[in-house]
């Protein structure tokens, strides 16, 4: 079997997902781990059987054995690492979100079909087995008209990594919409293939504006509070969008005064709606011969990252784009700056 060699930059938290699929799939050979942080690329290289640790991404890119690159780095750098990528003829998958906003995402798009590349985003949900049971039910039409969908992505004071990377707009792009939202509005968007129309939103930054002040529910995911740093990305956003299909509407909230954490969406149609939990099974609502008839489908979950993965190794060997291709995930990029700039500027946006 032709293997992929591939260099896996950034060895922080996202990494802990892909690397232990990617060293458990035949296809592929991990040549490269890279960080910034010496130490995280030498451990990543020790436990997932790296040829070599390196902390400077270039190396990577310099050697012509290596055909693709992971960049699995803050949002803020995917932009700058992807195109270095890409003009080194480099496949490359990247994390989600593209980049920190649609201009520079539409470069990376625009550079990986000029140099023939494939270039895939880290939309995993499209390859999760409830989201595509769903989509097949919607096609066939035993949903009817989907003509409504609203999604809830609310947490109780789970501010990440509070004056870091997350909360620091000029490196993330955005708070909970880039890094929440953006899973459940490409989903959705996914599921219905539609195209947004318009939206109304707004976003708020209003329970950790003194950031001593804010009390973290748990333990703070993403690192300690950094007090000498910088909040100034939404921890709460709401808002309506108009799509050639559905409406939607979305509540998302990395922090709130209420402690009842909700992650689902409902697929709202004429014949039978649908509840997807994010994390969990989905549950149909229809009639039936006059009757209220409620069913809650058995079926085996794939490793959506096993799948996400693999998929692109296959379209690195096959030059096929597959779902997570950035052809097909710039909708939701040019989707998250227009609900950034109907918040900003207090109107709705016309895309």
């Amino acid at each position: 079997m032709k293997k992929v060699n591939i260099a896996v930059i950034g060895c922080g938290t996202i990494s802990k997902t892909h690397l232990p699929v990617l060293k458990r799939n035949a296809k592929v050979n991990i040549k490269y781990v890279v960080d910034i942080i010496e130490e995280r690329a030498i451990e990543a290289k020790d436990k997932f059987g790296a040829e070599f640790a390196e902390t400077d991404y270039k190396v990577a890119l310099n050697d012509n054995e290596v055909n693709a690159v992971f960049v699995l780095t803050p949002n803020y750098l995917h932009y700058t690492i992807t195109m270095d990528a890409l003009n080194a003829g480099k496949h490359v998958f990247c994390e989600k979100p593209i980049t920190v906003n649609y201009e520079l995402s539409k470069e990376m798009y625009e550079l990986a079909e000029k140099k023939n590349l494939i270039l895939n985003i880290g939309v995993v949900n499209r390859y999760k087995t409830s989201v595509n049971i769903i989509k097949k039910m919607y096609e066939e039409g035993k949903l009817g008209e989907v003509y409504h969908v609203y999604c809830s992505f609310r947490s109780f004071r789970s501010i990440p990594g509070l004056g870091g990377p997350f909360t620091t707009k000029s490196m993330a792009g955005g708070g909970v919409l880039i890094d929440w939202g953006v899973h459940f509005l490409d989903l959705i968007l996914y599921v219905l293939d539609a195209d947004a129309k318009t939206v109304s939103a707004k976003g708020y930054n209003k329970l950790a504006k003194n950031m001593e002040d804010y009390l973290f529910h748990g333990e703070m995911w993403a690192g300690p509070p950094k007090y000498d740093g910088v909040n100034d990305v939404e921890e709460m956003i709401s808002g309506f969008i108009r799509t050639d299909k559905a409406s939607i509407t979305f509540n998302g909230a990395w922090a709130q005064n209420i402690n009842v954490p909700e992650m689902y969406i409902d697929f709202i149609g004429d014949k039978a709606g649908v509840r997807m939990m994010y994390n969990g099974p989905f549950t149909v609502y229809k009639t039936e011969n006059k009757m209220f008839e409620t069913v809650s489908p058995d079926y085996e979950n794939a490793d959506m990252f096993y799948e996400e993965d693999d998929a692109f190794l296959d379209s690195v060997l096959s030059g096929e784009k597959t779902r997570s291709n950035i052809k097909f995930v710039l909708k939701s990029a040019k989707l998250l700056d227009a609900i950034y700039k109907s918040s900003d500027e207090n109107r709705e946006i016309v895309l």
